[in-house]
């Protein structure tokens, strides 16, 4: 919001890949690998690195980059052909011939390079205006960056964000002196950052990992330890195969901090996981209560009712938070799974159909749609809804591929296009 660009919209995700790495894309698109996140060591390294890719996108680097690649390639292949021409006509030995290629190819590498140099020292001057105006500590940016270069120094292998953003000492002392003439913003993370650093510090690990001997000290009465690493011991836990443990450390967890979604979430979810289905229900209820909507909290309950054999109220439940919330693929798949399980053949059918939309997938999208309109028992402000989604969606499509037939109207296939009825 504190991009000078008022007018850009932006979109943020996360990839579940240990390496170090941070993208913008056409559109506004903005990707950040997980790896990343658990390499800061504070939020506002995190907001830092995001400041960066949001100056990529507010500065139109990438459309600037695509059209100087094409001039480059242009007049380097213009320069290979003068040379061959050059050499044909005139007698050049050949090794004088392969030279000039080589030069030409060379240069059009280095004005590339160049160009990219110019990037991102701009994404540093403008990214670390908008992380200071977030209120964030701006010398997070130069703490990162260090924390790079020490990285592509050890030994280690490189992070693919060094790739893509060659990181300098010249880069990093002018970030350093850039922060200094900047207001210091909040020196102190919150409490989300650091609970979902540490999530995803446990999820990236490998299935044979010892995730008894993570955190240990996280739970020792001589120790003092943080919330997010005893957060951090209770996922260890659970992913070591024992909820039952975890659960007095997250019940503690929610007792000290009522206003954290995330304890109570893992809270339902390990009580679920350790067979204890009417614990989970109270837990999440009440979380429902307190946090209207929050997906998170809304998906554990959900996972819950239907392992409670009750379908049909998690598919009104997530009915209820996808009108309001956009659902991402994986939770357009899921609520289509809970509506064919509720019995509600239709509604398995339009999700299954965003599903396919959200990947891509047109014409799949506009089949699942019409096996929709075989349900016998749709009722009419269905079919309007459906009939109106067809027409909107085919008008994406090709002309002469319009008003498909679907490949078996039989109204018992199931939304992945199976042999039985949904449920």
């Amino acid at each position: 919001s504190h991009a000078h660009e008022g007018g850009q919209k932006f979109t943020f995700f996360v990839v579940k890949d240990p390496d170090i790495n941070a993208f913008a894309l056409p559109g506004g698109f903005i990707g950040i690998n997980a790896g990343l996140f658990t390499a800061t060591r504070s939020e506002s390294e995190l907001a830092g690195v995001l400041a960066h890719e949001i100056a990529h996108v507010t500065q139109r680097h990438i459309a600037r980059s695509i059209q100087a690649a094409g001039r480059g390639n242009l007049a380097s292949a213009a320069a290979v052909l003068a040379t061959i021409l050059i050499g044909a006509t005139t007698g050049m030995p050949s090794d004088a011939i392969i030279g000039g290629v080589a030069a030409a190819q060379s240069l059009a590498i280095q004005q590339q390079i160049n160009f990219t140099r110019s990037n991102e020292s701009e994404a540093d001057r403008v990214g670390i205006g908008i992380l200071a105006a977030a209120d964030f500590d701006p010398s997070g940016m130069p703490s990162f960056f260090w924390t790079m270069q020490q990285r592509a120094g050890s030994g280690r292998q490189i992070p693919e964000l060094l790739r893509t953003h060659p990181v300098t000492t010249e880069r990093i002392a002018e970030t350093r002196d850039r922060a200094a003439q900047l207001p210091a913003g909040k020196g102190t993370d919150s409490l989300g950052y650091s609970l979902i650093r540490e999530r995803l510090r446990v999820s990236l690990l490998p299935s044979d990992t010892n995730f008894r001997d993570l955190y240990r000290d996280a739970v020792s009465a001589d120790v003092p330890s943080s919330d997010d690493h005893r957060y951090g011991r209770a996922l260890a836990l659970v992913a070591a195969g024992a909820p039952q443990e975890a659960v007095p450390i997250l019940r503690d967890l929610v007792a000290r901090r009522q206003d954290a979604t995330q304890y109570h979430a893992a809270l339902g979810q390990t009580l679920l996981l350790a067979g204890d289905v009417p614990g989970s229900l109270r837990v999440l209820e009440n979380a429902q209560a307190l946090f209207p909507r929050n997906v998170p909290v809304t998906i554990r309950l959900a996972e819950t009712l239907m392992t409670a054999g009750r379908a049909r109220d998690a598919h009104h439940l997530l009915l209820d938070l996808f009108n309001n919330v956009a659902p991402s693929p994986a939770q357009a798949r899921y609520i289509a799974m809970v509506a064919s399980t509720a019995g509600d053949t239709v509604d398995a059918y339009y999700y299954m159909s965003e599903f396919h939309l959200m990947g891509g997938e047109l014409a799949l999208a506009i089949d699942q749609l019409k096996l929709a309109l075989t349900v016998p028992e749709m009722t009419d402000l269905q079919r309007n809804r459906i009939e109106a989604r067809i027409t909107e969606l085919e008008e994406y499509l090709p002309k002469g591929k319009r008003s498909r037939e679907v490949p078996d109207s039989s109204p018992r296939r199931d939304p992945e296009g199976g042999a039985s009825k949904p449920g």
